[in-house]
């Protein structure tokens, strides 16, 4: 399914992230791939194509939403359990439930910064560390798509690294590495953003020092036509990059 340019990044994936890798060789080709692809005329061709209603925008309208760290979430191509590109739309000043959440994922994963800034601090468990927050242990509820939160007790971060991320910086992190990200810019951020792997964790691990979360949150999928509009408004905010 899909024309050129959908086929294009499809086989481009499937060639480079097939093989049965080790976590670290595999998250540096993920960062080497999602930089080829989200340079910026070739983005912009592939979204254009996908806003027309080539690819699978049935289904990937479905899992498609707004995030609970703040940021639109576009499935562009779904190569099941080995990969999922995405584009992600930050928008400065955004509130949500999750949006100071420390967290880290189910797969390696790469990003590249199409447009705007990103900023990111990473973290580590330490007993002694500075930061009291309570940990939770994020999964996805057996009969929806929501996530469920379940409270693991409190716990203790330290501040590792913080970064800076400018349009055309790539970056990968191993499934275990606990991050922080949020927009950097007055104006829209844009990432491409690939999960890769043939396996997923059952959890990802949650600390948050902003108060409780609900035990669950719901995803809320788009509408094939609202789907196809908000790829329709990524390129035009492209366009004017």
């Amino acid at each position: 399914m899909g024309g050129r340019h959908v086929l294009a990044a499809r086989r481009l994936l499937t060639a480079t992230l097939d093989a049965e890798l080790p976590e670290h060789e595999l998250a540096i080709a993920a960062r080497d791939v999602v930089a080829e692809l989200g340079a910026p005329g070739r983005l912009l061709e592939l979204i254009a194509e996908l806003a027309s209603g080539e690819g699978d925008p049935e289904g990937c309208a479905r899992l498609s939403y707004r995030h609970v760290l703040g940021f639109d979430k576009l499935l562009l191509v779904d190569g099941g359990p080995r990969h999922m590109l995405r584009a992600h739309l930050w928008h400065p000043g955004r509130g949500a439930i999750g949006k100071e959440d420390i967290h880290n994922h189910r797969s390696p994963l790469a990003s590249c910064v199409v447009r705007g800034r990103l900023a990111m601090e990473l973290y580590e468990t330490d007993g002694d560390g500075d930061i009291a927050t309570t940990r939770y242990q994020e999964s996805l509820a057996e009969e929806s798509a929501h996530w469920r939160l379940a409270p693991a007790g409190p716990a203790r971060l330290r501040l590792t690294h913080v970064a800076h991320f400018a349009a055309g910086s790539a970056y990968a992190l191993p499934a275990h590495t606990l991050h922080r990200a949020w927009c950097d810019t007055e104006a829209p951020t844009v990432t491409l953003f690939l999960e890769t792997g043939s396996e997923r964790r059952r959890h990802t691990d949650v600390f948050t020092a902003a108060g409780p979360h609900p035990g669950a949150v719901a995803k809320v999928p788009l509408e094939v036509p609202d789907y196809l509009g908000a790829l329709s408004g990524l390129a035009d905010l492209l366009r004017s990059t």
